[in-house]
């Protein structure tokens, strides 16, 4: 036996494939981490706002649009919870009349001004929101344009 060959094992040809299997493990776990925190998720699901049919918004609160009512401004916020959100503008006199018809159990809309406006309703399943409503609790705050004019905000969302 030579000097040179004294001290030489075979870990050179056989460590390449034990350390094989470490290295791809490292890289699925570093790519499962990377893939987690990454900022492709759907903006819906991030918390962010995103524009839906108002037929929708209204839907999750068991509302429909007035027939004479013109929505917009319909929104979804999803995270934890999940927010609908909904502006209409509709005749005054025709506001108090769409309340009572959607929401034929709840408790009459208060008048108040401040944070309330002219008109509000807060609805839950405990006090008359209707078994359809997907929603856990519906707001409706309504502002009075000018004589004739109603501006309705309707929130509704799961807690």
């Amino acid at each position: 036996m030579r000097a040179a060959d004294r001290g030489h094992t075979r870990w050179g040809i056989v460590l390449p494939f034990l350390a094989l299997p470490v290295v791809v493990l490292g890289v699925l776990i570093i790519g499962l981490f990377l893939w987690a925190w990454s900022d492709d998720e759907d903006a819906t699901r991030a918390g962010a706002r995103a524009t839906v049919p108002c037929a929708e918004a209204l839907a999750f609160g068991a509302a429909e649009r007035p027939a004479n009512a013109r929505a917009h401004d319909c929104t979804v916020q999803r995270g934890i919870d999940t927010a609908y959100s909904a502006v209409l503008r509709m005749p005054r006199e025709d506001v108090r009349d769409w309340l009572r018809a959607t929401y034929p159990n709840a408790p009459k809309a208060r008048t108040g001004g401040g944070s309330c406006g002219a008109l509000c309703l807060d609805v839950t399943h405990e006090n008359g929101l209707p078994g359809t409503a997907e929603a856990h609790v519906v707001q409706v705050r309504v502002e009075y344009e000018n004589a004739e004019t109603a501006l309705v905000r309707f929130s509704a969302f799961t807690m």
